[in-house]
């Protein structure tokens, strides 16, 4: 990491973190840049936390939140699990169930498939199951283990505290099926996605015409989920916002674009399956390339840290962008025969 670099993320620690301590201790591939181009066959290892193969992903530079990549294999089962830190989960492959319970209560599951969302409640036991004899599971974790393992400075403190939280979750028995409730026209309260590809989205017209979105809060956490489509022929307006954003692909081809302030654009390419991850405060815009609408899953530290200088996320119209980033677009689309719906913008002068 370059100077610049370690001034832009705040982090000017000269020798390793208790995170960076924790994740090094755990023995499995660990990943980190900007975004990973498949999930699906990211190479995982044993992971004795799990019991089962993993691997730690630590994208944009910094330590607010992580993801865990684990895959059971077949009719195979993970350890227990319990932790301070909140998690979610998105589902890439297989179906079985997972149990939850607190110290002392009844244990309740919850049956999940390929897109299925959900989260456990905090330091609630719970434990994945593959359902499945003849093929493995794999699951994605978001978490905010940096935070709460930097904050305690002792990973046994995240993995092994006994307290209950149970205002969060008190063994409710509808807790994962009671219906979701809209808390606001595009946000809705519920503990468990089935399949987050088919949820009906709302309009939001924003973030580029034919945008639309739902963004969910699960199991009384913190964390913050949402999920946004755009069709063919478009791409989204450039924004940018506090670091931790964790955006994974659940459908169609395009590619992103990420640049700090003053600097060239990157380009990403994505597909279903691929993740990215802005750092603090880089732009970053999707584009659309393909001939089906694209989807993507975002995961990220919710109200804690979502806005630009903490405030909202700031973002550029399309007339105050460089005309090249819609000249790159005609071309992308080109190579897969796409036509490009979005019409060229009425560039304002500087």
């Amino acid at each position: 990491m370059t100077t610049e670099d370690g001034e832009r993320q705040g982090n000017f620690n000269k020798g390793p973190t208790p995170y960076q301590e924790w994740k090094a201790a755990e023995g499995v591939p660990i990943y980190t840049g900007s975004y990973v181009d498949n999930l699906y066959t990211l190479e995982l290892a044993p992971w004795a936390r799990m019991g089962q193969k993993g691997a730690i992903l630590n994208l944009a530079d910094q330590e607010e939140d992580d993801a865990w990549v684990v895959e059971m294999a077949p009719a195979g089962s993970t350890e227990v699990q319990h932790h301070l830190c909140e998690a979610t989960i998105f589902v890439l492959t297989g179906r079985g169930a997972t149990s939850f319970w607190q110290e002392g209560s009844e244990k309740q599951s919850v049956e999940w498939q390929r897109g299925s969302v959900f989260s456990p409640p905090a330091n609630c036991h719970y434990q994945h199951f593959n359902g499945d004899g003849g093929a493995p599971a794999r699951l994605l974790t978001v978490t905010n283990a940096p935070m709460v393992i930097n904050l305690f400075r002792d990973p046994e403190f995240n993995f092994k505290n006994p307290y209950v939280f149970n205002q969060r979750f008190g063994g409710e028995a509808n807790f994962f099926t009671a219906p979701a409730e809209r808390l606001n026209p595009r946000t809705w309260k519920t503990n468990f996605v089935p399949d987050i590809r088919a949820f009906t989205l709302d309009s939001n017209p924003k973030r580029g015409p034919g945008n639309s979105r739902a963004g969910f809060s699960l199991s009384n956490n913190s964390m913050y989920v949402h999920t946004s489509e755009f069709p063919p022929g478009t791409y989204k307006k450039v924004h940018r916002h506090g670091v931790g954003a964790h955006v994974i692909v659940l459908k169609g081809e395009g590619y992103s674009l990420l640049s700090f302030e003053g600097e060239e654009p990157r380009k990403v390419d994505w597909k279903d399956g691929s993740i990215l991850s802005p750092a603090q405060d880089e732009f970053h815009q999707h584009f659309n390339t393909g001939r089906e609408p694209a989807r993507y899953l975002a995961v990220l530290l919710g109200q804690l840290n979502r806005g630009h200088g903490g405030g909202t996320p700031y973002q550029i119209e399309y007339v105050d962008q460089d005309p090249s980033i819609y000249d790159l677009y005609v071309a992308e689309c080109a190579k897969n025969g796409v036509d490009v719906v979005l019409p060229r913008p009425e560039y304002r002068s500087a």
